[in-house]
């Protein structure tokens, strides 16, 4: 078992905001009294939770044990559903960044643990045979961070029917290629596009002729140089380079893991390609990540799905997105970063349904209440039924840059919202220098 799943790893004083922030939704929710509901109790809801928290994609999963440790802290009195009172536990599985891990993981939580709930987060790599598994053990799953297409369709989802026990929340390929495009029309290029898509979910997805960046660019003037597909944790990019330079490409995008950005960057400015704008998804994503490109990072750009200015509150705390990220920072002393808001998202939706659940401890009647979901969480609003096909929630998304922080190294400044127009814009792209 995970150290995340020790809630006395958390500073006292966080366990006192916690409690502290609870007000009207704890009681709403169904929290007991401390001891109350657990001294009754004879059934536990055990909810299992996956993410990436070691390995190439462990910034993802880099804002999990503040997480988890809040919400351990707010079931720890136990909970009343369907007027019944019932003991939770949390169960947290590494996935080590590795399909084969995150299936194994799934498949212990559900044949050995014997999980009501699953919560998956972060790449096609995690939450696919997570939600694989559930699809096909009949256990209830909620999944996000992860692109809805490859999610979707790579499992052989067939939209006219979708799947019957796993949904998923995030934004899709259309979102990010229009805010893409939206920033690069900003300002001054030849709209000449470099694609830097390995061989892995995401990639295969973003460089995909009909579901990602190719056509859309195409159809709005852009010419894309495309390499080829990479292999993750690649060393060299002296081809990828090179076709850039003789495309004369002055746009950068991707979808690349932190590591593999790092070595690409450091490479092109080592092989003088300077392109004026990089905009990637993944790797440009955390400020770890970003800091560790050291002078290199500042004026990079990439989606955004959260940010302390989005204007949505936690239907489990009333914590808006800026005092949560504020709380997080005091309590962690690093920098907030986008996963934050969506691990907390997920159990926002955990809650909910067990709560609207008939029978919280029949995992068809926790499915049902998850698909009529219609909430309003830190992420923004949440309701199956209203997206692209019958299992996706799509959430919004804008564009972000890199610029020199006050308190941090960098800061990551919304600079186009013509996808979102309810979450404001800090700043202007700007072009490397």
């Amino acid at each position: 078992m995970s150290h995340l799943d020790n809630p006395h790893a958390l500073p006292r004083t966080t366990r006192r905001d916690v409690i502290k922030t609870l007000g009207s939704a704890g009681l709403a929710l169904g929290l007991g009294s401390a001891g109350r509901v657990l001294a009754q109790s004879d059934r536990k809801i055990r909810i299992g939770y996956v993410s990436p928290q070691t390995g190439p994609l462990a910034a993802f999963g880099e804002t999990d044990k503040f997480v988890i440790g809040q919400m351990q802290e707010l079931v720890k009195p136990g909970l009343t559903l369907a007027g019944r009172p019932y003991a939770v536990e949390i169960i947290v599985k590494d996935s080590q960044s590795n399909p084969n891990k995150a299936g194994e993981a799934a498949a212990d939580l559900i044949l050995k643990d014997h999980v009501d709930l699953i919560l998956v987060a972060s790449t096609p790599e995690t939450t696919n045979p997570v939600s694989d598994q559930c699809e096909l053990n009949e256990v209830p799953c909620i999944s996000t961070v992860a692109p809805w297409q490859p999610w979707f369709f790579a499992r052989g989802g067939k939209p006219e029917t979708g799947f019957n026990w796993t949904y998923h929340f995030f934004w899709g390929l259309e979102d990010v290629i229009a805010v893409f495009t939206n920033m690069w029309k900003s300002a001054a290029t030849d709209k000449s596009v470099g694609g830097l898509f390995p061989n892995d979910g995401d990639g295969n997805a973003w460089g995909d002729p009909k579901l990602g960046f190719p056509g859309p660019l195409a159809k709005d003037g852009f010419k894309l140089t495309d390499p080829g597909r990479y292999q993750n944790l690649t060393s060299d990019f002296s081809a990828q380079i090179a076709a850039f330079k003789k495309g004369d490409v002055e746009i950068v995008t991707g979808v690349v893991i932190p590591p593999d950005f790092k070595t690409f960057w450091t490479q092109a400015h080592q092989q003088g390609f300077k392109p004026k704008i990089v905009s990637v998804g993944k790797a440009l994503l955390f400020p770890t990540a970003v800091e560790a490109l050291g002078d290199l990072g500042a004026g990079l750009s990439s989606e955004v799905w959260w940010t302390p200015s989005h204007p949505f509150k936690s239907s489990l705390t009333g914590a808006s997105a800026k005092d949560y990220a504020e709380l997080y920072e005091k309590q962690t002393t690093r920098q907030w970063s986008q996963p934050l808001g969506f691990a907390h998202a997920l159990f926002e939706i955990a809650f909910d349904s067990l709560k609207r659940a008939r029978d919280p401890g029949k995992k068809s009647d926790v499915r049902d209440a998850l698909a009529a979901t219609n909430l309003n969480t830190i992420v923004g609003p949440i309701a199956w039924g209203k997206g692209p096909v019958k299992n996706v929630a799509k959430t919004p998304l804008v564009g972000g840059q890199w610029v020199a922080g006050k308190k941090y190294k960098y800061d990551l400044v919304v600079v186009n919202n013509l996808t979102a127009p309810s979450i404001p814009v800090g700043a202007s792209l700007k072009l490397l220098g």
